[in-house]
């Protein structure tokens, strides 16, 4: 079938691709690049040197006109991490002046683009996975309710129950269902602290993003809500989930669109609990990663993409020490192969200067591949229910 309903056959499109951890994560998935756009230089020359049969598509705002021409295809998943600041659901109808929040916006766009080319073709709607900083949920300008608006398909900003997002919840508008939620790169084999909002969202019939991120007991919807242009939805969430209230398109607390929050306790999401050992999250000794005794974990909690912090504590005769990490612990941090950015640029071996750039702005593999088996499980148990 070629609507990606199986392993071996879900396509993706990545935007923002950095050093593509996306297809590191996803490649023993079954999963195959489509396309990359990537316009930074030392990250270009890695997706070609590892990935040469892949077209790097560069500018991603040119992408959106390329998929409704037939001149890109319409993949199976959308994959990206846009920058929210600046970005308004005004903005959806007329132009940003602000270049980051221009991007959100032509991430959007692309999403519908795909998803129209591959309604015509009778194929699904396009599942979309998108990653930030925690801070995006706290901005003075709302920026992550404008976001989850505009791929709701609501014409206002959605507001939050308290004063900032949760860190995980979900939302069922009238074009697509989103969930999002914190996850830490620790808890999934890698030595550093690492938080970043993931967001899942899809307009397909039956796939419920938040049976693909979230994880509790006694919440089972027996399907997703239809969703059609102009449809407002309704979610029913069990007080034992964790339910925290509503919020609205207005903030006034009706259900016509409804946006639920989940809380673990207290604890953010992705968090040491019990329920994230149960699903394999955690590890006996995440300072295995770096292989170098004694090796504490890493803190690159920075509300910013910026490079992995470039000093690390280390514990040597009984005293501590301090001293730069090399490119390729950096490499292991983020769950890539030694040496995968040691690639030739500019007719030269790559330097550690963009080496360290190109891995701290990258995601972490790890995270990534853990949502894809989530995502391909819950496909195939889609096709076992039809």
């Amino acid at each position: 079938m070629a609507d990606g309903s199986s392993k071996s056959e879900i396509t993706y499109g990545s935007v923002c691709s950095g050093i593509e951890a996306a297809t590191v994560a996803w490649a023993p998935l079954g999963w195959k690049a489509a396309w990359f756009a990537e316009i930074e230089p030392f990250p270009s020359a890695v997706l070609a040197h590892h990935y040469p049969a892949v077209p790097n598509l560069g500018d991603m705002t040119t992408i959106a006109k390329r998929v409704l021409l037939g001149e890109v295809v319409a993949p199976d998943v959308l994959v990206g991490g846009t920058p929210c600041q600046a970005f308004s659901v005004a903005g959806m109808r007329q132009s940003l002046d602000d270049a980051r929040g221009n991007l959100t916006l032509r991430f959007m766009e692309l999403a519908n683009a795909i998803d129209f080319v591959r309604r015509r073709a009778g194929r699904p709607p396009v599942r979309i996975v998108w990653e930030n900083v925690p801070g995006v949920l706290s901005t003075k300008d709302n920026a992550f309710g404008c976001f989850l608006a505009g791929l709701a398909g609501e014409d206002v900003e959605l507001v939050p129950p308290l004063k900032r997002w949760s860190n995980a919840g979900f939302v069922y508008g009238p074009a697509r269902a989103i969930a999002w939620r914190t996850l830490d790169a620790q808890y999934f084999g890698l030595a550093q602290r690492r938080r970043r909002v993931f967001v899942v969202a899809s307009a397909r019939d039956g796939f419920d993003p938040a049976q693909v991120l979230l994880e509790w007991e006694g919440v089972r919807r027996d399907s997703a809500p239809r969703r059609s242009a102009g449809e407002d939805t309704a979610a029913s969430i069990a007080a034992s989930a964790g339910h925290h209230g509503y919020s609205s398109p207005r903030g006034d607390g009706s259900d016509n669109l409804v946006a639920g929050t989940i809380q673990s306790s207290g604890k953010a999401a992705g968090s040491a609990t019990q329920q994230d050992a149960e699903s394999g999250l955690l590890v006996p000794d995440i300072s295995l990663c770096l292989n170098a005794g004694g090796m504490g974990r890493i803190d690159s909690e920075s509300e910013s993409e910026s490079m992995i912090p470039a000093f690390v504590h280390g514990k040597s005769s009984g005293t501590l020490g301090v001293r730069r990490l090399t490119p390729v612990e950096c490499e292991r941090l983020q769950g890539f192969l030694d040496g995968y950015t040691d690639v030739p640029y500019r007719g030269k071996p790559a330097a550690d200067g963009p080496r360290y750039k190109a891995l701290g702005n990258s995601m972490a593999t790890k995270v990534m591949g853990w949502i894809g088996k989530r995502i391909s499980d819950h496909l195939a148990s889609l096709e076992q229910a039809a």
